[in-house]
């Protein structure tokens, strides 16, 4: 029996990455189980292992108790015990291991589909990757593999739950690290990310060297780094910005690849006006507003563009939750749906008049009928 146990308790040690002493601890747990079903509850017993011979001793009163007295059913007890506490034992050191790697990138392979989410075979455990966490253009097929960020660790009945993202910035700027050596080594430092998953991000990045240009290592020879990145987010813009101290600098970079013509500060308040040629309005506002929203969010300060000649104006506020929208006066439309639409950037009537029915049916909750009733309706309000 003790070169068994051994010979058990090297393998779970080696193989499963379990401690030994955990073990021993399980076991002596399910043999006391045992004993007690033998002897009563309230019996006087002592159960004790050496984790080096694997020799056990049982005391009963102060008595020792051979092991074989337990008999069949407390035996078998005792295996049941014993299994439950190993799996016990693997669960906790899984969580654990994955509990230090949160804001990390796995690799894995599809292994099945289940309630609207992708499992993920990660090897000693699976991940949870939903559909509302992979870019908008994605498809998966069981046994395709998939790289995603580790946004949390979870503990369930079933052992710990992995949550997985490909929507998140952090999964971004993991990819950097990956892909520019300086931004790994520390030289090259990201300073703000802002992400709308599958369209566009804008990365901030400044140098603690002045010898190194902190745009061109993140773009790479002929763009070799940033197209890695890019292929990784299926084609997904990605703005590589130069941060700076000086906020009107860094706000001409944020709002790139537009011009800015003159820029008024409101310090007390955290906003700014950006003036642009007529010809760069569209393109500083960019496509359903996704530029200046972005570029607000990475310089947290709220934006307002406007042309010089026409004087015309789109506010992005920092806070998308309380910005007054349009849609709000268009009958039938719920909260969810209202939300999702002013996050996709239809909020501002400008972009509303620019956009078709079919460009609604893009935002989650959004069917055609209802994007063609919306359409209809801002005709009347406009």
């Amino acid at each position: 029996m003790s070169n068994e146990l051994i010979t058990v308790l090297d393998y779970i040690e080696r193989e499963k990455g379990i401690d030994r002493e955990i073990i021993v601890k399980a076991i002596e747990s399910a043999l006391l189980s045992a004993a007690k079903k033998r002897y009563g509850e309230e019996a006087d017993l002592e159960v004790s292992i050496d984790s080096k011979t694997g020799n056990i001793n049982v005391m009963h009163d102060g008595v020792d108790v051979k092991s074989g007295e337990f008999g069949r059913i407390a035996a078998q007890t005792a295996r049941q015990i014993i299994t439950q506490k190993i799996r016990e034992a693997e669960r906790e050191v899984i969580f654990q291991d994955y509990q230090t790697k949160i804001g990390d990138i796995t690799n894995g392979i599809v292994h099945r589909f289940e309630k609207g989410n992708i499992i993920v075979d990660l090897g000693k455990s699976e991940g949870v990757l939903s559909f509302k966490e992979i870019l908008p253009k994605e498809e998966f097929k069981q046994g395709n593999r998939v790289r995603a960020l580790i946004l949390d660790v979870k503990k369930t009945n079933k052992g710990p739950q992995i949550v997985l993202s490909r929507t998140n910035a952090g999964f971004v700027s993991r990819l950097f690290e990956l892909e520019v050596p300086e931004i790994y080594e520390g030289i090259v430092e990201i300073k703000a990310i802002s992400r709308l998953a599958g369209e566009r991000t804008k990365v901030a990045v400044s140098s603690k060297d002045d010898k190194i240009d902190c745009v061109g290592a993140c773009v790479g020879v002929r763009g070799s780094r940033i197209k890695n990145i890019v292929r990784e987010l299926q084609g997904e813009k990605v703005d590589i910005v130069r941060w700076s101290e000086d906020i009107k600098e860094y706000v001409k970079a944020a709002i790139s690849p537009a011009k800015v013509a003159s820029i008024e500060l409101y310090l007390d308040e955290k906003k700014l006006d950006i003036e642009v040629e007529d010809d760069q309005l569209s393109l500083a506002i960019g496509k359903r507003g996704q530029n200046v929203r972005l570029a607000s969010k990475l310089v947290n300060w709220s934006i307002n563009i406007k042309s010089q000649s026409q004087g015309h104006a789109v506010i992005e506020e920092k806070k998308l939750d309380k910005q007054e929208s349009v849609l709000d006066k268009i009958s039938g439309i719920g909260k969810k749906t209202l939300d999702a639409l002013v996050e996709a950037g239809f909020d501002d009537i400008d972009v509303l008049n620019n956009s078709t029915a079919d460009d609604l049916t893009k935002v989650k909750g959004v069917g055609k009928k209802r994007a063609e009733q919306i359409i209809e309706e801002l005709k009347d309000l406009t």
